[in-house]
C-alpha cells in the first residue's frame, strides 16, 4: 500500500491541528504500527500549538484593554459631569463595544468577558446610559454572549439583566435600542428554564403584546416571532397567554395593513387554539369577526409564492376554528 501514500502536508490552522490529532487517534486503532514522531514534526506541532495559544491570549488581552477604557470612563464620570464629555470619547466607547461584540462571537471569548466583569459593567453602566448608541450596543453584546451559552445566561440572570432588558424593549425612546434589547431577551429565555420563569414573573408576554402594537416594524415582527417560538416550545403557557386577552390583541394586529408580522401572528393564533379550549373559544367568537377576516386574507394570499407559509397558517386556522376544509394544490377541497 506504500505506493498509495500521499506526501505529508502539515495543517495551517487549529482545525487542521485537531484533524491531525483525530487522524492519529484513528490510526492507532488500526492494524498498522505507529511510526515514532520525527523531530521535525514535534517542532512543527509545538510551534502550531504555541501560535494557537498566543492568538487566544492576544484576544484576551484585547478584551482587557477594551474593558479598561470602559471602566476608566466610569471613573471619569465621577470627576466631570456627563455634559462635559466630548463626542470623540463617546464614539470611542461605541467602537469598543463593536470590537467586543465581534470578539465574543467566539464562545471562549464570551466566557472570558464574563469572567473579567465585562457583562457586569455592560448591565450596570451602559444599558442605562444617556447615549442610545451605547445602550443598544451593550444590549447587542449581552445577546452575543448569551446566545447558546447556558453558563453566561445564568450569570446574566443573576445580575438582573432581564428586567432591565424588558424595560428597554417596552419603553426606550430609541427604536434600535428596543429591537436590540428584545434580541437579548430572546437569548435569555429561549430554551432557558430559569430565564423563562423570570420572563413570566416580569410580565414578559405583556411586553411582547405591546411590542406587536408598536409602530416600529422590526419590533413588531420580532415580538411576534418570539411569541410564536415560546408558544411552540412551552405549550403549557397557552392558558396563561389566552387569559391575558392575547387572542383579541393578535386579531387586532391582523387588521393592520399587511406586513411580515402577520405570518407570525397567524402562527401564534394556530398555537393558541390547538389543544387549548379557551383559545379555540376566543377565536371562534362571532363578535371577534375572525372568520370573515381569514376568508378575506385567504383570497389576498392565494397564488402568491412568497406568502405560502402565511397562507398555510391561514388555512389551518380556518379549519381549526370554523371547520373550513383545506384546499389542495389544484384548488380542490381536501
Amino acid at each position: 500500500m506504500a505506493e498509495n501514500r500521499q506526501p505529508k502536508r502539515y495543517p495551517q490552522n487549529l482545525g487542521g491541528v485537531l484533524q491531525l490529532a483525530v487522524d492519529a487517534g484513528s490510526a492507532a486503532e488500526g492494524p498498522s504500527p505507529i511510526e515514532p514522531m520525527s523531530e521535525e514534526r514535534k517542532l512543527w506541532l509545538k510551534g502550531a500549538l504555541a501560535e494557537v495559544c498566543k492568538g487566544q491570549m492576544d484576544e484576551v488581552e484585547q478584551i482587557k484593554k477594551c474593558l479598561e477604557v470602559l471602566k476608566h470612563e466610569r471613573d471619569a464620570e465621577n470627576e466631570r459631569g456627563e455634559e462635559e464629555r466630548g463626542e470623540e470619547d463617546e464614539d470611542e466607547r461605541e467602537s469598543i463595544f463593536d470590537i467586543l461584540s465581534e470578539l465574543c462571537e467566539n464562545l471562549d471569548n464570551a466566557r472570558d468577558l464574563m469572567t473579567l466583569g465585562g457583562l457586569d459593567l455592560s448591565i450596570s453602566q451602559y444599558l442605562c446610559h444617556s447615549r442610545s448608541g451605547l445602550r443598544w450596543r451593550a444590549a447587542h453584546l449581552i445577546a452575543s454572549c448569551a446566545q447558546n451559552m447556558p453558563q453566561v445566561q445564568i450569570h446574566l440572570l443573576k445580575l438582573g439583566a432581564l428586567p432591565k432588558l424588558l424595560q428597554l424593549t417596552d419603553s426606550d425612546p430609541n427604536p434600535t435600542v428596543r429591537v436590540k434589547a428584545l434580541y437579548a431577551v430572546s437569548c435569555l429565555v429561549r430554551e432557558q428554564e430559569e430565564g423563562l420563569k423570570e420572563f413570566l414573573s416580569n410580565d414578559g408576554y405583556s411586553v411582547l403584546m405591546r411590542g406587536m402594537q408598536s409602530d416600529n416594524e422590526k419590533l413588531r415582527t420580532k415580538s411576534a416571532f418570539l411569541l410564536l417560538n415560546l408558544l411552540m416550545a412551552e405549550p403549557e403557557q397557552k392558558d396563561t397567554v389566552v387569559s391575558m386577552g392575547m387572542v383579541q390583541q393578535l386579531v387586532s394586529v391582523l387588521r393592520t395593513p399587511h406586513s411580515p408580522v402577520h405570518e407570525h401572528v397567524l402562527g401564534a393564533l394556530c398555537c393558541l387554539v390547538e389543544e387549548c379550549p379557551k383559545g379555540l373559544k376566543d377565536c371562534s367568537t362571532p363578535a371577534l369577526g375572525l372568520e370573515e377576516l381569514l376568508k378575506q386574507r385567504f383570497k389576498e394570499l392565494k397564488g402568491k409564492e412568497e406568502s405560502e407559509e402565511e397562507l398555510e397558517f391561514c388555512e389551518r386556522l380556518r379549519g381549526l376554528c370554523f371547520h373550513v376544509p383545506q384546499a389542495d394544490d389544484n384548488g380542490m377541497d381536501r
